[in-house]
């Protein structure tokens, strides 16, 4: 077994008996920064035709996983390098920045949670060899939580839900309005942007 299996096991284990004790309800969290998702036909113009991603470490949600593999995103005011892929390839190809990235691109910071991505601006992404012009799929990522359908049974949780989770310690907040995503391929833990993490001091975990 894995060690991020394990780390996960134990972790689940810990939180459901604190919930059976206390009636706190208790979640990991993980603080991500800029990537980018692609499609299967976007990955092959930006690294070659047949090219498949390296995989480089696991991520928390199953089957999941951030590449080798780093691009550039490009905005009508500047450009971003090494900016890093997570795989697999998705159906549509989606760049979640920063606030402060968007500023940097010169694009409109919008808030969207994950594939929703309608409406949303657009950038130039710039590849080992080659580049695609993505008409939308630039977002600022919502935070969420992320629960399986047996996590969500016992924490009394649902798909849609919307929960506030507070941090304590010297930096202590609240995040209001948090949709719960429940379902398959999903593992309980809260996802925030790195600027959402930093301002309440939180590291993954």
């Amino acid at each position: 077994m894995e060690r991020v299996d394990v780390q996960r096991l134990v972790t689940q284990r810990i939180i459901k008996t604190a919930y059976e004790q206390t009636g706190k309800r208790f979640v990991p969290a993980a603080g991500s920064n800029r990537h980018i998702h692609v499609s299967a036909q976007d990955l092959e113009a930006l690294f070659g035709k047949g090219y498949a991603l390296t995989p480089e470490r696991a991520l928390s949600q199953p089957g999941q996983f951030a590449a080798k593999e780093t691009v550039s995103i490009a905005g009508p005011k500047g450009r971003i390098d090494q900016v890093r892929v997570l795989g697999p390839a998705r159906g549509k190809t989606q760049v979640e920045i920063l606030l402060a990235d968007a500023f940097k691109l010169g694009l409109p910071p919008v808030v969207r949670i994950s594939g929703d991505i309608e409406g949303t601006p657009g950038a130039a992404i710039i590849g080992s060899a080659g580049s695609v012009e993505i008409p939308s799929g630039v977002i600022v990522a919502m935070r969420h939580v992320h629960i399986s359908a047996e996590q969500a049974a016992w924490l009394g949780l649902q798909n849609g839900d919307r929960v506030s989770i507070r941090k304590d310690g010297a930096r202590a907040l609240v995040f209001e309005n948090v949709p719960v995503r429940c379902g398959e391929g999903h593992d309980l833990e809260l996802h925030l942007d790195l600027e959402e993490a930093n301002a309440g001091g939180i590291k993954g975990g």
